[in-house]
């Protein structure tokens, strides 16, 4: 019974889904922070910072570079998830999901499910992009398929900060606000730009511990080569962290919320 119970709050969370699916095919700018705001990212750090940084080589850079954009575009994206829910339980578009037999936890797993699609589009899309632009990947097919895996489920992850702070703040600009203030010191803290090794002692510490810092590291390794495993295991451990602590605060400002 309880299984079937759980395959019914999947089916529900799969048509909200669909419905959240539907809403961006209707909206297409929606998705503007996951198609042209990584190709202006990679080519203005490329370009304006890469011969610096690289004394020159802008080609090795972007091998260094891509990866670490792919850590900090899926955070930047998971802005829009907290800013949506946020706007519609304001538009009173969650009193009617309210009314439906569904569980409570079925409107924001769905609108992560749909999420699933827009994270898949922007790493397509940086993949490809660098490609263009001479990166190459030294590994194998395989491997850059558990790269863009393993980003993508940190992504979803990573939704479930921004649905809390969309469940907690009042207006959807003030979602924007506090997550820029959480997702800069990450993106900038981190290994995704220069090397840790460059960075004050103080400022390596925080690196090393920085989640975007592992997923960055994870990548690179999956995309150029090198130690995997530690890298994996700590971002997968990350994942778990997330969901643990901001899927049952999401699940908790949203009852309140609606």
């Amino acid at each position: 019974m309880n299984m079937k119970k759980r395959f019914r709050q999947l089916r529900h969370a799969l048509v909200l889904c669909k419905r959240n699916l539907i809403k961006l095919t209707r909206t297409p700018e929606q998705l503007i922070d996951v198609t042209l705001q990584p190709i202006i990212f990679l080519t203005l750090f490329l370009f304006v910072f890469g011969g610096a940084i690289a004394h020159g080589s802008r080609h090795d850079y972007l091998e260094f570079l891509l990866p670490g954009l792919i850590g900090q575009t899926i955070a930047m994206s998971s802005i829009s998830i907290g800013q949506n829910m946020n706007a519609d339980i304001a538009k009173g578009v969650f009193d009617r999901f309210r009314s439906l037999p569904i569980g409570r936890s079925v409107p924001l797993i769905g609108a992560v499910l749909a999420d699933f699609f827009r994270y898949l589009l922007l790493c397509v899309i940086m993949v490809g992009f660098g490609y263009l632009l001479g990166f190459r990947i030294a590994t194998n097919p395989v491997l850059l398929l558990a790269a863009l895996g393993l980003s993508i489920c940190f992504a979803l992850a990573f939704a479930w900060v921004s649905l809390w702070v969309g469940m907690t703040v009042r207006t959807a600009g003030a979602v924007q606000g506090v997550m820029f203030l959480l997702i800069f010191p990450l993106s900038f803290g981190s290994n995704a730009f220069v090397q840790a090794s460059t960075m004050p002692g103080w400022l390596q510490a925080f690196v090393n511990v920085n989640p975007l810092s592992h997923l960055v590291s994870a990548v690179r390794a999956l995309l150029l080569g090198g130690p995997v495993a530690t890298q994996v295991g700590w971002t997968f451990a990350w994942i778990a962290g997330l969901l643990v602590v901001f899927f049952p605060l999401a699940l908790r400002g949203y009852i309140r919320r609606t």
